[in-house]
C-alpha cells in the first residue's frame, strides 16, 4: 500500500479557502517543532504553548494569505521569532512594572530591578560586532533594503544578508540569556 504524498503548498491553498480540516493538519504538521523552537527561545513551557496557539489563531485569521506563501516553514518561523520577543518583552514589562508597584507599596523586603531602565534588546544590539550592528540597524530600523544597506556599505547583498541573519540569532540569544537569569533572579529573590 503506497502512502500519499501531499504537497504542502496543497495544504496551504486548502487552508486558505477555509478548510478545518487541512488546517488541522497543518497544526499537527508544524506544532511541535514550532513549540520546541520557541520554548528554546524562551525556556518556558507555558509561553511556548501560549506562543503556538496564538501564532496558530494568527495563521487560522488571515488564513487567505497563506495562498501566495511559498516557504511555510520559513514563513512560520519568522512569525513564531517576532512573536516570542514580543512576549519576551511584556513578560519583563510586567514583571518590572510588578516590582515597581511593590516598591511604591513600601515593602522593605523586595529588592529593586536589577536594570531600572532595563532594555534588554538594546543591550543586545550594543553587543554585536560593529558591522553586523550597522547593517541590522539600517534594515530594522532604517527600513532599507539589503540592496541599499551592501551599496551604502559597500559590501555584497549576501554579506549584508549574513551580517543581519548572525545579527538576528545574537540578538535573539543574548536576550532570551538575560531573560532566563532576570528570572532566576526574580524568582529565587522572591522565595
Amino acid at each position: 500500500m503506497q502512502t500519499k504524498v501531499v504537497d504542502i503548498s496543497d495544504t496551504l491553498q486548502a487552508v486558505s479557502r477555509g478548510d478545518e480540516a487541512a488546517f488541522r493538519d497543518l497544526f499537527r504538521q508544524y506544532a511541535d517543532h514550532l513549540y520546541a523552537y520557541i520554548w528554546q527561545l524562551t525556556k518556558s513551557r507555558e509561553l511556548a504553548e501560549e506562543v503556538v496557539q496564538d501564532i496558530f489563531l494568527q495563521i487560522w485569521i488571515s488564513r487567505e494569505a497563506l495562498a501566495g506563501v511559498r516557504n511555510f516553514r520559513n514563513y512560520l518561523f519568522v512569525i513564531a521569532r517576532n512573536h516570542a520577543l514580543n512576549a519576551i518583552k511584556k513578560m519583563m514589562r510586567e514583571r518590572k512594572r510588578a516590582l515597581e508597584w511593590e516598591l511604591a507599596r513600601g515593602e522593605e523586603d523586595v529588592p529593586p530591578p536589577q536594570e531600572p531602565d532595563l532594555d534588554i534588546v538594546e543591550e543586545a544590539i550594543r553587543q554585536l560586532p560593529s558591522q553586523q550592528q550597522k547593517a541590522w540597524l539600517l534594515s530594522r530600523r532604517g527600513g532599507k533594503k539589503y540592496h541599499e544597506i551592501a551599496r551604502e556599505m559597500q559590501l555584497s547583498r549576501e554579506t549584508v544578508k549574513k551580517y543581519i541573519q548572525y545579527a538576528t540569532q545574537s540578538i535573539v540569544r543574548y536576550v532570551t540569556s538575560r531573560i532566563s537569569t532576570l528570572l532566576a533572579i526574580c524568582i529565587f529573590s522572591s522565595f
